[in-house]
């Protein structure tokens, strides 16, 4: 049965929200994707409900069986993990209205689950979007492609499933030519994330 997510990069200045559908096969196909914005001028409760109003709208239009949001850690930039909490709390609160689940997850744990390392940069994330879906091009801005970075990775790891092989294997090669220059710890993470992904693929 094909499974269909929305994914939610949280943030009150641009809120990235994907949607693709996932077959049993991981085939992924895109729905819909976009950015909703307000405008650092507006009232902060006025940005907050525009926010909440869209992916509102997106919930009732698309009907998505799950929603996977980018977990909140502690950033050193205060006014910025209170706009991303903002963001969070009102797409969980629309989620929730509708009887429907939040899977939470992390970076690391989305670039593990997409491009097969735990530390690629969002470039490299955006390559594989666009790669696994099909695209003519990386999503953009930024925002895009992790939101539907998370709706893959959830529904992935919700499978039991990583990054289907053949695209694993590309992103090996793309993150070893990435590791010159990291550190013993980078480099140690990175082995340890190869380790995972190669155990969730069975191999």
């Amino acid at each position: 049965m094909t499974l269909r997510v929305l994914g939610i990069d949280p943030g009150l200045t641009r809120c990235g929200v994907g949607i693709v559908d996932v077959e049993p096969s991981r085939k992924a196909v895109l729905v819909h994707v976009s950015v909703i914005r307000t405008p650092a001028d507006m009232p902060l409760e006025q940005r907050v409900l525009a926010i909440g109003n869209g992916i509102a709208a997106l919930l009732d239009e698309f009907a998505p069986q799950a929603v996977a949001l980018e977990r909140v850690f502690a950033q050193h930039n205060l006014r910025t993990v209170m706009g991303t909490a903002q963001a969070s709390g009102v797409a969980m609160h629309a989620a929730a209205a509708r009887g429907l689940a939040v899977g939470l997850h992390t970076p690391s744990e989305v670039k593990a689950a997409v491009t097969g390392y735990g530390a690629a940069d969002k470039r490299q994330v955006a390559t594989m979007v666009q790669r696994v879906l099909g695209l003519d091009a990386p999503p953009t801005p930024a925002d895009a492609s992790d939101a539907l970075a998370l709706a893959l990775c959830h529904a992935w790891r919700g499978s039991g499933a990583a990054v289907p092989t053949a695209i694993a294997r590309d992103a090996d090669r793309a993150a070893q030519g990435a590791s010159a220059g990291l550190t013993p710890a980078q480099e140690a993470w990175r082995r340890a994330e190869k380790s995972a992904a190669a155990r969730r693929l069975g191999t």
